[in-house]
């Protein structure tokens, strides 16, 4: 059987599906079709329903919830680990509010909590996440929400701290902070939603005890990242909430989506949305 899978070229997504994409396991059957893109380009891909398995935003997932349900693998959640809004100087949240903002796109997780956290700020530049440090450096937008490896990259760019909009979620809730899910298709029956949870928990444990085996695709695909930024990468955001969410990493993903319904982030989602 053979079924798309979509996630993206970031260090923690390929050391996740490393072994599950080259063969390194047993997928029983499954020929997975893999898709690799930034994760707002597989938000919308999510939104298109085009992709049966995919990683996306936990902020898009709140809308997509008649259309997916969520893995109990896979997942991207932790502490001290949310995104971080910057830029050349220091802000206030007057300035704040009124600044041009360059994001990784509006249904990110980043966006979401910067919504959270100032939501008179409205003045946003959709950005490949890449290119947010450059369009803050450039002066084409006074402040940048960065992600990903980004975190441990843009003080060598000059650029400032303005909030980590992680610590702001932890200090509001005391929860770890959900940012990305795996997603499957409803359609499919639930012994395939099953079984592709637990090839994905194979992939990620499979990964731990030999990250030898995944580091050359890992590398492939971080292209001129180096090793210890990789390994930070990989550090930050997969940890036993990928393996499994468990009772607070579900807590965690449904508080969010509350919150995000109670604020008008969101409209009316189902709330039996987890295989």
């Amino acid at each position: 059987m053979r079924i798309t899978l979509g996630y993206s070229p970031c260090p923690n997504d390929t050391f996740i599906f490393g072994a599950l994409a080259n063969g390194l396991i047993d997928t029983q059957g499954i020929d997975f079709e893999i898709v690799m893109d930034d994760v707002e380009a597989l938000n919308k891909m999510a939104f298109a329903g085009v992709l049966d398995v995919t990683k996306l935003s936990y902020h898009a997932f709140a809308h997509l919830t008649s259309t997916y349900r969520l893995l109990q693998a896979g997942s991207a959640l932790g502490n001290n680990c949310g995104p971080l809004l910057v830029a050349k100087t220091p802000l206030d949240t007057a300035q704040i509010e009124h600044a041009r903002i360059a994001i990784p796109g509006k249904m990110t997780t980043a966006n979401f909590l910067l919504s959270l956290a100032y939501p008179n700020a409205i003045h946003k530049v959709e950005t490949l996440f890449s290119e947010i440090e450059n369009a803050v450096c450039d002066g084409h937008c006074d402040a940048g929400l960065i992600i990903h490896e980004n975190r441990f990259t843009y003080q060598q760019r000059g650029l400032t701290k303005l909030i980590d909009l992680g610590e702001y979620w932890e200090s509001t809730t005391g929860l770890p902070i959900p940012l990305g899910g795996i997603v499957i298709k409803k359609e499919h029956p639930s012994d395939l939603q099953q079984l592709v949870n637990q090839l994905i928990r194979e992939s990620v444990t499979f990964a731990y005890a030999h990250t030898d085996q995944v580091m050359p695709y890992i590398r492939t695909h971080a292209q001129a990242m180096e090793d210890h930024v990789m390994q930070s990468h990989i550090d930050l955001y997969v940890n036993e909430y990928s393996i499994d969410l468990g009772g607070k990493g579900r807590h965690a993903v449904q508080t969010m989506f509350s919150m995000a319904k109670a604020k008008g982030l969101i409209g009316e989602y189902e709330r039996d949305f987890m295989i």
